[in-house]
C-alpha cells in the first residue's frame, strides 16, 4: 500500500493576494495548483506559442511578481504565498 504524503496533503492558508484567486480556506497545496490552472484556462493566460508559459494577468502578478513565468517555476512562486 502506497502511502501519501502528509506533508504534500496538509491544508495550507493562502495570503490575501492568492486568497483573490483560490479562495481563503485553507487548501492542500496540489488543490491550490488545480485551482490556479482553472484560473489560467478560464482566463486564457496560457501563452499561444509555448503552453508551457504563462502570462500573469492583475491578480497573478502580484503572486508571481512578473509579467510572464513558465509553469515550473509558478509552483516554486505559489509557495511564498502559502503558510
Amino acid at each position: 500500500m502506497i502511502k501519501k504524503n502528509s506533508a504534500f496533503m496538509k491544508p495550507l492558508t493562502p495570503s490575501t493576494d492568492l486568497a483573490k484567486i483560490v479562495g481563503a480556506k485553507p487548501l492542500p497545496r496540489t488543490e491550490v495548483v488545480k485551482k490556479l490552472w482553472a484560473y489560467i484556462k478560464k482566463n486564457k493566460l496560457q501563452d499561444t506559442k509555448n503552453k508551457r508559459n504563462i502570462n500573469a494577468d492583475e491578480n497573478l502578478k502580484v503572486i508571481f511578481g512578473k509579467k510572464m513565468v513558465n509553469m515550473f517555476e509558478m509552483t516554486k512562486l505559489v509557495s511564498k504565498h502559502l503558510n
